[in-house]
């Protein structure tokens, strides 16, 4: 597991970063590219043309079996037994108490078999909760986090750059669906899945294959403006989207229900889950906190942990915060109370030594044209 390591993990693409000028720093036990070019000009690439990102970090696990559908569903908070084979959710694994040890993405890819995706940083938390959880059930676990690539190429011009990479048909391949075929002459899993809040592909390989998807991409997209984006952008494109980071909005005290995601939690599903009876009383008892989004309408920015303020009364804690590059002001995520969560309410953060008027509104920020 990445987490076992002292060192950094290089991904498979660590000299195509290099050979680009990437700029590296530590991530979830990886090295990664921060950014290229610069953060802006990555993120309006993406919001505007095409960007590729290396998420080889990513922890890929593999459940397979005559009851894997009936583990998961047992090991998680949603039901993928529901799922058709060739489609997706976004799923989450909780504590027993009740907390999310993490988000994933769940990809059905037979009758039988499953993909779990799980963040960089807890992909081995994750697969030890599983092999856990799913004991006693007739299924394996393999965990090939580190024998598996990972390409996303997002933003309007990505199919039109991937099309003529694949034996996929790619305008009939839905959001949140996945599809086997080939990318640039090798085996490859492909989803229309992202992180960015653009229409997008996320494109699983064999490792020793990726650094052949990447360059295919670059040389298909290169009249199209596609650029590599680093963990910056990657990171202003999702708050704007609105969609919560482990280890910021998502966390072992913050509930589904807190993080305003209580739809991947299904208490209908049939038979007992890890977690039930805490997610239930949460439930029942309501929030103790709600994530909002906030505008502020002061000067400075809300970065995470700063302190929200209704009145003189603290109110709750910011969890990510950036100056927008595409709304041009400055946009944060935070937990506050729930009296003080309505669209509207002004409440004032706390920047260096004053407290800045923001406003709160609803999520996401942005949402790309249809």
């Amino acid at each position: 597991m990445a987490q076992s390591h002292d060192a950094p993990l290089a991904t498979p693409l660590a000299d195509r970063h290099a050979a680009r000028g990437a700029r590296m720093v530590e991530f979830g036990g990886w090295l990664m590219p921060l950014q290229y070019t610069g953060i802006l000009e990555e993120h309006r690439a993406v919001r505007t043309r095409a960007g590729v990102f290396d998420l080889s970090h990513m922890g890929e696990l593999f459940v397979e079996g005559p009851d894997a559908a009936a583990a998961l569903a047992h090991a998680l908070t949603s039901d993928p037994a529901g799922l058709a084979v060739g489609r997706a959710h976004y799923s989450m694994i909780c504590f027993p108490e009740g907390g999310i040890l993490d988000d994933l993405i769940i990809y059905r890819l037979g009758d039988e078999r499953f993909m779990v995706v799980a963040n960089a940083s807890n992909a081995g938390a994750v697969s030890d909760a599983l092999t856990e959880r799913l004991e006693g059930y007739r299924v394996i676990l393999d965990d090939r986090s580190l024998a598996t690539g990972l390409v996303a190429l997002q933003g309007p011009r990505s199919a039109g750059v991937l099309a003529p990479l694949t034996d996929i048909a790619l305008d009939e391949l839905r959001y949140y669906a996945i599809a086997d075929g080939n990318v640039a002459g090798v085996p490859a899993l492909v989803a229309r899945t992202g992180y960015t809040g653009e229409d997008g592909f996320e494109v699983f390989v064999d490792v020793a294959a990726a650094g052949t998807v990447w360059d295919a991409i670059f040389d298909a997209g290169a009249g199209a403006g596609v650029v590599p984006v680093g963990l910056g952008a990657r990171d202003t494109l999702r708050l704007e989207a609105g969609m919560p980071l482990y280890g910021n909005e998502l966390g072992r005290d913050t509930t589904p229900f807190e993080a305003g995601l209580g739809r991947v939690v299904k208490l209908d599903k049939p038979g007992d889950f890890v977690g039930r009876a805490a997610l239930e009383k949460a439930h029942a008892e309501g929030p103790r906190k709600k994530l909002v989004g906030l505008v502020v309408r002061g000067r400075g920015i809300a970065r995470h942990g700063y302190e929200v303020f209704a009145g003189d009364r603290r109110t709750g804690t910011v969890t990510s915060g950036t100056l927008s590059p595409t709304l041009g002001e400055p946009i944060a995520m935070a937990y506050v109370t729930p009296s003080d969560a309505e669209p509207g309410t002004i409440v004032s953060v706390g920047i260096r030594d004053q407290r800045v008027p923001a406003q709160v509104v609803p999520l996401p920020f942005y949402r790309r044209p249809v």
